[in-house]
């Protein structure tokens, strides 16, 4: 699998610029043990316990639900030496897999908005990790990242799923960890076919993926009504926050899967221009949108040929922004497609200077299907009817969409901010930086520096 291939070169370069500590392959953090391995023989039993979904038209909460929605099983490990070594590695692997997959996204929709969250992704691909054997749960742990250093091909060489889901568990634990100035949400679904039964080990594998989980049967065969059943199921259980999920099904589907990952941010220090201000979305078009203002001592550079600059901005106790813009006459297609976003170059050697920065105030929202993506890679079959899921039901699964939805929201502090001639004066000694056209954006957790999103922005005004 020649992407496997490009996916360990490229970690390897993320990992030389960044490591002077001891190096300890990835796989040994993640790979099963012998003694684990011996007690995983006494959960072949377990693992073969399932259970029938209920009707996504039922009222009634199963009790399964119940269980796995019980928030006092969320809490993450302490960070102890090894598990900030795991979360070192595995924010590389989310981060390359997470921008070759924004790659394919940006060349099947040019000049669209674009957002995606390479954690979302790399989870889900985790978690169909969980339900695969033989050569599927091979070539998805490949797709990972994770290669033995061996080539024994016995239980030791294979990845732990659950450790790496607790990593990124942990990720997003520390997002929320004592902030008020940000809401994040994750949830899980999974709608499966009426008479297919799920393993409840599986299920229950899923609990560290996201806030709350849901295990749903919806009959495929009337497509445009199982549609309209999954969309309003989920904007029901997001409170109204989620809203057209899909637009299609195929009815031929065993299983559908789908991840709803929100990010709304209310940054202090962050104010907002009383007027609308310009934004060109290309050189002939500009739209009034709303701006936001903030001052201060941000990380920033210049590539080397004077197309673009790059700024990062602490949005959050734990979150940071980074912004990409064309300068001196560039369009933001012309430096995608100079700019190797699989490669961090774009991320380092960044100086602190003192900034004024206007930006949009942000409202961005998209959704991708997995299977889509995976066919545009050239790996149609990886989830594709010839994949054995045996671990997630008895059933031969016929894997429908796998929907990823991503929503980032940045407001500042509700404070007006007017601009006057005075106001100017005393920001002269520093670089103004106004964020007025089309611009890449990326968001990271600050203690593990993992992104939770990617995207890009050709027009900030909600729903374009």
């Amino acid at each position: 699998m020649n992407l496997v291939a490009d996916l360990l070169c490229l970690l390897v370069c993320l990992t030389a610029v960044t490591s002077d500590r001891v190096y300890v392959h990835p796989f040994n953090l993640f790979s099963f043990n012998k003694s684990t391995c011996e007690e995983m023989e006494s959960l072949v039993q377990e693992g073969k316990k399932t259970f029938l979904p209920i009707s996504i038209e039922s009222h009634t909460t199963p009790a399964y639900e119940d269980d796995l929605n019980d928030k006092d099983k969320l809490e993450a490990p302490s960070l102890n030496a090894r598990r900030r070594q795991q979360l070192s590695y595995v924010k590389d692997f989310l981060y390359v897999l997470g921008t070759r997959f924004y790659s394919v996204l940006r060349e099947a929709r040019r000049g669209q908005n674009l957002l995606l969250s390479p954690t979302s992704l790399y989870g889900t691909l985790v978690s169909f990790y969980l339900g695969a054997s033989n050569q599927t749960a091979a070539d998805l742990q490949g797709l990972l990242g994770f290669v033995p250093p061996s080539g024994d091909p016995d239980c030791t060489s294979r990845v732990d799923g659950h450790k790496v889901l607790s990593s990124l568990r942990i990720i997003e634990n520390l997002v929320k960890s004592g902030d008020e100035e940000l809401l994040f949400a994750k949830m899980l679904c999974l709608f499966s076919a009426p008479g297919v039964a799920l393993s409840q080990l599986f299920i229950q594998d899923l609990l560290p993926s996201a806030d709350a989980l849901y295990a749903r049967a919806v009959d495929f065969t009337n497509p445009s009504e199982a549609a309209k059943q999954i969309n309003a199921f989920v904007e029901a259980k997001s409170e109204g926050q989620s809203k057209c999920l899909l637009a299609d099904i195929d009815p031929s589907a065993d299983l559908l899967f789908a991840v709803d990952v929100r990010l709304a941010v209310n940054a202090k220090q962050v104010s907002q221009l009383r007027e609308p201000q310009e934004f060109w979305v290309d050189p002939n078009m500009k739209v009034l949108v709303p701006m936001l203002s903030v001052t201060g001592t941000f990380k920033y550079k210049t590539d080397a040929s004077g197309t673009f600059s790059v700024v990062e901005v602490p949005i959050s106790k734990t979150m940071l922004l980074v912004l990409l813009q064309p300068i001196n006459g560039s369009d933001l297609e012309h430096v995608e497609s100079q700019l190797s976003l699989q490669s961090s170059a774009w991320l380092q050697e960044l100086s602190p200077r003192e900034i004024k920065l206007t930006l949009p105030k942000l409202t961005v929202e998209d959704r991708s299907d997995l299977q889509e993506l995976l066919s545009d890679m050239e790996l149609p079959a990886l989830l594709g009817k010839g994949a054995d899921l045996s671990k997630i039901s008895d059933s031969n699964l016929t894997v429908g969409k796998v929907i990823n939805k991503a929503f980032f929201k940045l407001s500042g502090d509700g404070t007006d901010q007017l601009e006057d001639p005075a106001a100017q004066k005393q920001d002269a000694a520093f670089l103004d930086i106004r964020v007025n056209k089309p611009f890449l954006l990326a968001v990271f957790e600050e203690k593990s520096r993992a992104m939770l999103f990617l995207g890009r922005v050709t027009n900030p005004l909600p729903g374009i």
